[in-house]
């Protein structure tokens, strides 16, 4: 797959996430949907955001560093896609238990980062 290719199906795929979330945030009761509703409205959410996250940080990246290697660019615009995406859904689910203070957020954000910094210095190694 070339890299034209996988912006057209990560742009298609990530329209869709988006309409089955407003689908999922109109269409479903939370108190009557249970465990399916959760978990569809997280996997709706975290995929549409790993996707607006992908391709805008991938454009960004690609506008602002033309002579990279593309399959560089996409591997790190993923990852940190993926990590901000999990971010944002860990933080909405420690909200809906009650468990989101300031302390839990700074700890998530750290756990997060230190990953990312494991994720380079592996890069780096290799």
């Amino acid at each position: 797959m070339n890299l034209r290719q996988l912006l057209i199906v990560m742009s298609i795929a990530t329209g869709i996430c988006w309409l089955v979330l407003v689908g999922v945030l109109f269409q479903m009761d939370p108190t009557d949907s249970g465990l399916i509703g959760l978990i569809l409205f997280y996997a709706s959410i975290f995929l549409s955001l790993l996707g607006t996250f992908f391709l805008s940080s991938f454009l960004w990246r690609k506008l602002f560093n033309k002579f990279a290697l593309e399959f560089r660019l996409v591997g790190a615009s993923f990852r940190q896609s993926f990590f901000f995406a999990c971010l944002i859904v860990g933080v909405l689910f420690l909200q809906s238990q009650h468990f989101l203070t300031w302390w839990n957020l700074l700890l998530l954000v750290v756990a997060v980062t230190i990953i990312e910094f494991f994720c380079l210095s592996l890069r780096r190694q290799n």
